[in-house]
């Protein structure tokens, strides 16, 4: 695109040099002259309506509207349309897709949710990505496994109490003759001449057990489990800004896409601009009819840059609806805060030094946090394996009441109480290979711990790098700015004086459309580089500004309860209560 511009300035330059040169030999009839302005001045305007001469309307970006009081305008000189300030963004572009040739119907249009507002600010599009992340649903998963965890680990210093009860009963054919009665152990067996034989039992007890002492191994995997339960949740804490970098970064990206597609559309209208006018000049015979396809190449050119950018517009509209958790056909415009065409200073989060930068990191980063739990539950679990073959003492107790008479009739009762010391001797070298796993584990938890904090430092510094570079980019788009405009106002009033010609102006305004570009590229990357080092920090998101599901409380995560009839905003403020 750079190159393109710099070409057609050339070409204007060489157009103002001919234009010059014929002024100086030829006068053109006025007749000729007339014919010229009325059909430059009756072309189509794709992107507005030319004011006449003489209007006191002055343009959007202040340009003069009126020429010096006193002063003639040339009659000789077409009046261009007039520049004026891209629209605020509102519904994305009013095109259909593609805006040059034949549009496929059911691509390039979104629908917007029924129940959804048509506008969102970033804090809104990162809550409703904090509701619908799937994402953020997995994380949330995983605290509760480890909290399950962590309960089953804990069970095993409890006492253990249980009750039982029981009634049999036996009927068996007898092979024998004769009648007998019989008793042996707990039960009673009846047969009477070759009759059925047939015993009952009942019973019921209590039992109790408790753990008095193992050398702290139940203690010690209790304590890891603790640290892995803390390691789930800072993975769920990085997960939400993880999903809320996603959602700043579509969300930019996507205003930046709108803003671009405007600008190429611009150029298109600047491109016909400069058509319609040699279109005039050939038919009052000032100017070659070669002049025309010339001409033709440019707006061919930047029709097909406008194809592609409302391609690139639409791809980013479905990457800011996908990282929402919404339909990517869904429509939904973000506001645009970033001051893009206009004077106003653009305002940008402080820039700290790297080494206050990097320590902040390291205190609000969740993953480094949860790589430091992960190092603590390692030398916690090396505790427990290595006390394998620690022996173990424990109480238990119990009592019974049992019957064994035929109709279930006196009931005998037995207690027991005891302690049982094991003391394993030989256990076939399983706790030498769980200690071996162990240390393992242990050597490959400090390493990550390790490989995370110079991930830390790596994405601080270049976070750092790239926002000082984006912010310090402003300045020359900017004067860029200024200057394009000053010279489009300068060339503007020069023109309606009739002391310049309308190539002269036709290229202020390629430059002063150059300077657009340039300040979107530069407005919109430095939001993005802002939210880049947020996230490298682990500042991207205000949680006082968010009330997050609990996690890790009770084994479950907090339920979404939807009430009927609300907007989306109100159930997705209810999911995150």
């Amino acid at each position: 695109m750079f190159d393109l511009r710099r070409a057609r300035l050339g070409l204007g330059a060489f157009a103002l040099a001919v234009l010059a040169a014929g002024a100086i030999v030829i006068v053109a009839p006025s007749g000729a002259v007339a014919r010229a302005r009325a059909v430059a001045q009756s072309s189509p305007a794709p992107a507005g309506t030319p004011l006449p001469e003489g209007s006191a309307a002055p343009s959007a970006f202040g340009l003069p509207g009126t020429p010096v009081p006193g002063r003639v305008l040339n009659p000789g000189q077409p009046t261009p349309y007039p520049l004026t300030t891209l629209a605020p963004l509102g519904s994305g572009t009013p095109l259909p897709f593609p805006a040059y040739g034949t549009p496929v119907p059911g691509v390039g249009v979104g629908t917007p949710p029924a129940d959804a507002p048509a506008t969102l600010t970033l804090q809104q599009a990162i809550a409703i990505g904090f509701a619908r992340s799937p994402l953020l649903q997995v994380a949330r998963a995983d605290v509760d496994v480890q909290a399950a965890a962590l309960r089953l680990e804990r069970a095993g210093l409890l006492p253990s109490f249980s009750g039982s009860s029981s009634f049999d009963f036996v009927h068996e054919q007898s092979a024998g003759s004769g009648g007998s009665v019989s008793g042996s152990g707990s039960s009673t067996s009846f047969s009477a001449g070759g009759g059925p034989l047939s015993s009952t039992e009942a019973s019921f007890g209590l039992s109790l057990s408790q753990l008095i002492y193992d050398g702290g191994k139940i203690a010690a995997s209790v304590q890891a489990d603790k640290r892995n339960v803390a390691s789930s949740a800072d993975t769920y804490r990085r997960e939400l800004q993880t999903v809320a970098y996603n959602v700043a970064e579509a969300y930019y990206a996507y205003l930046a896409a709108q803003r671009t597609t405007q600008v190429d559309l611009e150029i298109v209208r600047e491109d016909v601009v400069q058509e319609n006018l040699v279109r005039a000049q050939v038919r009052a015979g000032t100017e070659a009819r070669a002049d025309i396809a010339t001409t033709e190449l440019p707006t061919a050119q930047a029709r097909l840059a406008v194809i592609r950018a409302q391609g690139a517009e639409l791809s980013a509209e479905a990457t800011f609806m996908n990282a929402m958790g919404l339909d990517a056909n869904d429509k939904i415009q973000p506001v645009d805060d970033a001051p893009v065409f206009t004077n106003t200073v653009v305002t940008s989060i402080p820039v700290p030094p790297y080494a206050t930068a990097v320590k902040r990191a390291l205190a609000l980063r969740p993953d480094y946090d949860a790589e430091v739990q992960s190092l603590a539950a390692a030398r916690y679990s090396l505790k427990a394996a290595s006390l394998g073959t620690f022996p173990t003492l424990s109480a238990a107790g119990s009592a019974t009441d049992e019957s064994t008479e035929k109709n279930v009739a006196a009931f005998r009762n037995n207690q027991s109480l005891g302690v049982n010391l094991s003391i394993p001797i030989f256990d076939q070298g399983v706790t030498a290979a769980n200690v071996a796993s162990a240390r393992a584990q242990l050597a490959i938890a400090n390493a990550n711990l390790q490989s995370t904090a110079l991930g830390v430092q790596l994405n601080v510094k270049q976070a750092l790098t790239n926002l000082v570079a984006a912010s310090a980019a402003l300045t020359e788009p900017e004067q860029e700015y200024a200057t394009a405009l000053v010279n489009v106002q300068s060339t503007q009033a020069q023109y309606r004086a009739g002391v310049t010609t309308l190539p002269l102006l036709l290229n202020a305004q390629v430059q002063l459309t150059q300077a657009l570009t340039d300040q979107v590229t530069a407005v919109y990357t430095l939001r993005e580089n802002e939210q880049a080092y947020l996230y490298a920090v682990g500042d991207n998101y205000d949680p006082t500004q968010f009330s997050l599901p609990r996690v890790a409380k009770g084994g479950a995560s907090a339920k979404t309860a939807r009430a009927p009839h609300q907007t989306l905003l109100q159930r997705l403020q209810s999911a995150i209560h």
